[in-house]
């Protein structure tokens, strides 16, 4: 969980002196400004929608108003769109005092099943995976009172919307329910207007902007020159660093070409196990793995405290998805470096990338090529998505 100092602290956030008191043992002091905003409404049972980039503590901001409200005999449920989220997201309500059932894939259910009869106050839980225990009977949701979709549009983008609609299909009407979004696409205003009762807007942060944090800065290079590129980034740095490819297959190879330079290093994708996925954050987290390879599972949902370094070796999918990437770096007040290596052939998604942050990205005096920038703006206004399409998503996630 990251907290940016500011003010006023958390006693003016209506909380009660128990929690209060749990807060300052856990170290949270000051509430970052989507807590700020979005907690009073919480609390006063208010519908939300909370936008605002991964990393500002969100988890605080749904999580303190769950554990105010919430009576006896009554469940919150909070969906997410990966495991690694799911269990950052049960990490801190426990922190909380809350009781929790984490439903996700890659975990057996029958001890799914038993967290569920054990009358958790929070079910958190992946989209499928739910579905799975609903199918199974083994999941009732009669007694949800508040519902929260965390990282809404990365869980529409990865094709849940369907599955979403069967699941609050199955909440009670008379329900809270607040969506933390880091951009506002017409999908999730359609779920807005669908299942939230006059929701309060909170924006905390442009939809789209890049910390200011992240000192940035682009390598225009030949594909085949990419590796060579990245061995010297990782011995000129210090410190933990992030390596973003694009599919699973490459970040599988850039591991193992990473360990070939000398340095320990990790993967994390989908084709991973639960446990595998795990101890490759564990370790990233504890130090034993000075690099993480990672595909845009790791965009989002992770809290590493300092990386030093983000290297997007292939760009994403979407100019989206390069500011989450980013945004893993340059946490809690410290400043960050995020390095893109691009080709160039590339320099219509470089200038989407642009046009989404308003920002040029600075060339770096080590780029032997140099890039196009005279593009013709698209009449959209939003970024158009680039790259390969994205592959089909394992919805058991």
């Amino acid at each position: 969980m990251t907290e940016t100092i500011t003010s006023p602290g958390f006693e003016a956030l209506g909380l009660s002196p128990k929690i209060l008191e749990r807060l300052n043992r856990l170290g949270f002091v000051v509430p970052t400004p989507i807590q700020r905003e979005a907690i009073p409404h919480g609390i006063g049972g208010r519908d939300v929608i909370g936008l605002a980039q991964t990393g500002t503590g969100k988890t605080l901001a749904f999580g303190l108003p769950i554990a105010v409200r919430l009576q006896k005999d009554q469940q919150a449920l909070v969906l997410a769109p990966t495991r690694e989220l799911a269990l950052q997201i049960q990490e801190t309500l426990v922190k909380l005092g809350l009781r929790t059932a984490l439903l996700i894939g890659g975990a057996p259910m029958r001890p799914q099943t038993g967290q569920l009869r054990a009358n958790p106050n929070v079910i958190i839980a992946t989209p499928g995976r739910l579905e799975d225990h609903l199918a199974q009977r083994s999941a009732d949701l009669r007694r949800v009172k508040i519902v929260v979709l965390d990282e809404a549009d990365r869980m529409l983008d990865m094709g849940f919307a369907p599955v979403i609609r069967r699941i609050l299909g199955q909440v009670p009407a008379e329900r809270q329910t607040m969506l933390f979004s880091a951009t506002m696409p017409k999908e999730i205003a359609e779920i807005g207007r669908r299942y939230q009762r006059d929701p309060v807007r909170v924006e905390v942060q442009r939809a789209g902007s890049a910390t200011a944090l992240v000192e940035q800065e682009l390598v225009v290079i030949n594909k085949e020159d990419k590796s060579k590129m990245l061995g010297d980034l990782l011995s000129e740095h210090e410190g933990t660093i992030l390596v973003f490819a694009r599919t699973r297959h490459g970040a599988r190879k850039l591991a193992k070409t990473v360990r070939t330079f000398g340095h320990s290093s990790a993967e994390l994708h989908s084709d991973r196990t639960l446990a595998q996925r795990k101890a490759a954050l564990d370790g990233f987290k504890d130090g034993r793995y000075r690099v993480l390879v990672a595909t845009d599972i790791a965009a989002r949902g992770i809290d590493v405290k300092n990386i030093n370094l983000v290297v997007n070796y292939d760009l994403p999918d979407n100019a989206e998805d390069y500011v989450h990437r980013i945004g893993r770096t340059g946490r809690a007040g410290a400043k960050g470096r995020a390095i893109t290596l691009a080709t160039p052939d590339q320099h219509r998604d470089i200038h989407d990338i642009e046009r989404l942050i308003k920002s040029e990205l600075k060339l770096s005096e080590r780029s032997p090529l140099s890039i196009t920038r005279a593009v013709q703006k698209s009449s959209s206004q939003r970024p158009r998505r680039f790259g390969a399409p994205r592959r089909p998503v394992n919805k058991r996630s």
